[in-house]
């Protein structure tokens, strides 16, 4: 039966459902009474949905509190244990995946390194399959208690109606990579496990909206500063946000080669990988077989001895001058998008840290118009190098909520037992 604007009956009642979910899990604990005014139901709908989602096991009672008329009212909240999630981050120099509980609360992880393959697709692959099915070993999982697998990932990521997401990685040298569909082959990922697959930047973007620096904002720019730099804009219109090739800005015509074949991208004068390649290329002597993480350790240091030694004059430079490059990159994000925040995580930004950004904001404030200048904030994010990991543990969690805490359920004859639910390198789970 359809009801108002073409919506079903059941349309409404999981728009019922996911109003509610979506009120205790960032509200609650909350009572019926509160959620009326909350979610704009009436009374008697948030008894119905509150008794479907108790039966269902995904919302509980947790105590009470007392109100005007002298009876306490019962508390609610979502069950931490109702559901499990997976979030992977196809990171720069790893790939970890964690498993979650439904308030995003790490329950096993694991990393695996590159490796001399690098980003060989296949290798990648390998690594998200058997990062899952090590994580999914700590727990045996009942079925539709994992509510899905979210991905971030380095590029454009384009939805498709044949492959699923296909990754656009030119940095990486993915092109038209089916990423999806290659994870779901032979058994990796069953059909039935919904899998979201976005760039890492919006993932890292959605954690610090959601959990982060930029709760309570309408509008913000999370910057995921790493080897490379890449943004998500959050406004009005994308609440969701979107991801932003802002570490392909040309800053400076004809300048220096970026990864991504171009020249005089902000990401080949700002980056991490630049950054170190620009102080070796200057004299600095970062230590024998040192990764890029511990060369820009070492990096800033030299710039900023903390027992009172003078900073080194090279690496000093080159840290002063990757300041005035991204001060003068974030100020085109002001100028475009006039945001509340714009918020620096990312593993470099954040090793970096305050001092660092600064500099950055005074170069920012300096280049861009002064009205939106004077209206937006310049902070660090707050969720830690994790943050690209839990933000692709959003991407389920928010469709689960979308879908009204329906959870995913297999075909009993057309879904078999996938193979990283039964073995972890030929042992049994």
């Amino acid at each position: 039966m359809a009801g108002l604007g073409g919506r079903t009956v059941h349309d409404l009642r999981r728009e019922s459902r996911s109003a509610v979910l979506q009120r205790l899990y960032f509200d609650g604990p909350m009572s019926r009474h509160a959620l009326c005014p909350a979610t704009g139901l009436s009374s008697g709908s948030v008894s119905n949905v509150v008794a479907e989602l108790i039966a269902d096991g995904l919302v509980e009672e947790a105590g009470s509190v007392g109100s005007e008329a002298g009876r306490p009212r019962r508390l609610l909240r979502i069950r931490p244990d109702s559901g499990r999630l997976i979030g992977v981050d196809v990171g720069e120099t790893r790939v970890r995946v964690e498993l979650l509980d439904l308030t995003l609360t790490e329950l096993a992880r694991t990393e695996r390194p590159l490796g001399p393959r690098g980003y060989d697709v296949g290798a990648v692959v390998g690594h998200v399959h058997e990062g899952i099915a090590e994580v999914l070993a700590t727990a045996r999982l009942a079925p539709g208690e994992l509510l899905g697998v979210g991905i971030g990932v380095p590029g454009i990521v384009e939805d498709t109606a044949e492959s699923g997401a296909v990754v656009h990685g030119q940095t990486i040298g993915w092109d038209a990579v089916p990423l999806q569909r290659l994870l779901r082959t032979a058994g990796r990922l069953p059909v039935h496990v919904p899998c979201h697959i976005d760039n890492g930047a919006k993932t890292l973007g959605q954690a610090e909206m959601w959990f982060g620096a930029g709760r309570g904002a309408r509008s913000a720019v999370v910057v995921l500063f790493g080897s490379g730099v890449g943004a998500c804009v959050v406004t009005e219109e994308a609440a969701q946000g979107r991801a932003v090739e802002w570490g392909h800005l040309t800053v400076r015509v004809g300048g220096r080669r970026c990864r991504c074949g171009a020249r005089g991208c902000l990401e080949a004068y700002a980056g991490a990988e630049a950054l170190v390649a620009r102080w070796r290329e200057a004299g600095g002597q970062p230590s024998a077989g040192a990764d890029e993480e511990r060369a820009l350790t070492e990096l800033l240091a030299a710039a900023r001895p903390a027992d009172g030694r003078e900073s080194d004059p090279v690496a000093a430079a080159v840290l002063a001058e990757t300041a005035e490059y991204l001060g003068a990159g974030l100020s085109d994000l002001i100028n475009l998008f006039q945001p509340e925040r714009i918020l620096i995580g990312g593993w470099a930004g954040l090793q970096l840290g305050g001092a660092f950004l600064e500099e950055v904001r005074g170069h920012a404030l300096a280049h861009a118009l002064r009205f939106p200048a004077g209206r937006a904030g310049i902070a660090l994010g707050r969720l830690g190098p994790d943050a690209v990991t839990v933000g692709a543990a959003v991407l389920p969690l928010a469709a689960f909520f979308s879908a009204g805490g329906h959870r995913p359920r297999p075909a009993p004859d057309t879904a078999p037992t996938p193979a990283w639910r039964t073995t972890v390198e030929g042992r049994p789970v």
